[in-house]
């Protein structure tokens, strides 16, 4: 099983790594906050103050339109999110 499944890149995340060294990952729903250091420090090779996670629930929709009833789905998911310590840092985009 795979501890970390992608890391988020959006602005608001961008802009917290920036700022505050904190950066976000999309993580197994099983995995506890420890499995997910240890996960980071062996892939990225950084020292880890703390980790946060957050469940985000499913979400369902439905829609009235000229076909009919529609429903969509967007699964649920876990994110963690991880602060280094002064002088790390994680650089996505060296694999490009």
């Amino acid at each position: 099983m795979s501890i970390l499944i992608k890391p988020i890149i959006t602005e608001k995340a961008t802009n917290d790594s920036e700022l505050h060294n904190r950066y976000a990952f999309v993580v197994a729903k099983k995995a506890n906050k420890l499995e997910i250091k240890g996960a980071v420090e062996a892939a990225y090779g950084v020292s880890i103050l703390s980790v946060k996670t957050l469940n985000y629930p499913i979400k369902r929709n439905t829609k009235f339109t000229k076909k009919g009833l529609v429903t969509g789905i967007k699964s649920g998911y876990k994110k963690a999110i991880i602060q280094l310590a002064e002088g790390e840092s994680i650089d996505f985009y060296n694999n490009l």
